[in-house]
């Protein structure tokens, strides 16, 4: 049962931001950006932890997911280290989604040309 609410978690994201690229004049970039403020959002009231442990994996692959990990890492290290704890906590859960994404990048713009 969990893979049937993981897939109709993360398709009525994907249902949402398409009614709102369709229905709206914002970008892909909008509905990303508006999407990892969600889950911030969403986290900071610890109702993504719940809906994680509700649907499982499919709430940790949208991008929603990026918002979470941002601002559950900073909260994290916040209470150990303080105001500086910020910077340091943001990047824990992230880095190496980050990083991976800045590797696949490079190597498929090696073997790729952007077309107009």
């Amino acid at each position: 049962m969990i893979y049937l609410y993981s897939f109709l978690f993360a398709g009525l994201l994907c249902l949402i931001g398409q009614i709102i690229l369709d229905n709206t004049k914002l970008t892909p970039g909008h509905i990303t950006s508006l999407f990892v403020i969600l889950g911030s959002f969403l986290d900071v009231f610890s109702i993504y932890d719940k809906i994680v442990r509700y649907v499982g994996g499919g709430a940790l692959v949208p991008i929603t997911s990026f918002g979470h990990l941002l601002t559950h890492g900073a909260m994290m290290k916040a209470n150990s280290y303080g105001f500086i704890g910020i910077a340091m906590g943001m990047f824990d859960f992230t880095a190496s989604g980050i990083t991976s994404a800045i590797f696949f990048a490079f190597i498929f713009s090696l073997f790729f040309k952007p077309h107009d």
